[in-house]
């Protein structure tokens, strides 16, 4: 009895994402100079500055900026390292996607304010939340779509063939694209690797579990690749209980406690 006892809890445990309350909380990038970030993100994009702390003892500092609060919506969290003014953007990191109803004017505005352009504004389809997508490059889509499918529950909403340009992306996400943020995943055809940088750092998801979640976590990481980079438990000074995890590709996620998390608001 003992020896399948494995085999019968874990169709059990792995439903668990299925049915936890869950919801993409935030995309961490690092900066090198906050403040400037900050009053670019503000003034040139629209976000507001919802919180802003300093940890000294850890020696760095974040700033949270959204379009609406933490509580209810995906936010950029930006973090500045003491004494480190610049960062490696890296070839996998895609982009954070911002929906605005005229595009043309916001581009307008971004160059004003010092901004790079890199792609001309084109049309794309209405959604709730301003701050609606992150992209990431990744080597087998099939891997990662089962990846994160099974270990975070996210649902494969669609997924969009492009031939004629050498690639195909799967669009995952809690609910509908015009409902919630989505995450982006992207293979370009014959890549199987790319760079990660050290500039963009994770994404956050909440969980009403993290201790469950990281079981969950650590059985399909053993089947599909990936390693959890820390075990379920409090952050100390904060007390907020989280995990953290790679996929197959080097890609960090950071599970947080839901109730935690709000609390943490507070």
């Amino acid at each position: 009895m003992a020896e399948t006892e494995p085999k019968s809890v874990a169709p059990e445990l792995l439903e668990w994402p299925k049915k936890d309350k869950r919801r993409l909380l935030h995309a961490v990038y690092r900066v090198g100079d906050l403040e400037r970030t900050i009053k670019f993100y503000t003034e040139a994009l629209g976000m507001k500055l919802l919180r802003q702390r300093d940890i000294p003892e850890e020696k760095y500092s974040n700033a949270f900026l959204g379009f609406g609060p933490e509580e209810t919506n995906f936010v950029v969290e930006l973090t500045y390292n003491y004494g480190v003014t610049s960062y490696d953007i890296g070839t996998g990191f895609g982009h954070l996607a911002i929906a605005t109803p005229d595009v043309y004017k916001l581009v307008e505005n971004i160059r004003a304010k010092g901004g790079n352009v890199t792609r001309e504004p084109g049309p794309r389809p209405p959604t709730p939340e301003p701050l609606c997508q992150i992209m990431l490059r990744v080597g087998d889509l099939d891997k990662s779509i089962s990846f994160y499918e099974r270990a975070l529950g996210l649902k494969l909403l669609r997924r969009i063939e492009r031939p004629e340009y050498k690639y195909t992306i799967a669009i995952l996400g809690y609910a509908e694209e015009d409902k919630t943020t989505i995450l982006e995943l992207t293979y370009n055809y014959g890549v199987t690797e790319y760079t990660k940088g050290n500039a963009y750092a994770q994404i956050a998801v909440g969980t009403d579990d993290v201790y469950k979640s990281a079981e969950v976590v650590d059985l399909v990481t053993k089947e599909l690749g990936g390693k959890i980079t820390r075990q379920p438990g409090p952050i100390p000074g904060l007390n907020t209980k989280i995990t953290s995890f790679l996929d197959p590709d080097g890609w960090k996620t950071v599970l947080v406690d839901n109730e935690d998390f709000l609390k943490e608001l507070q």
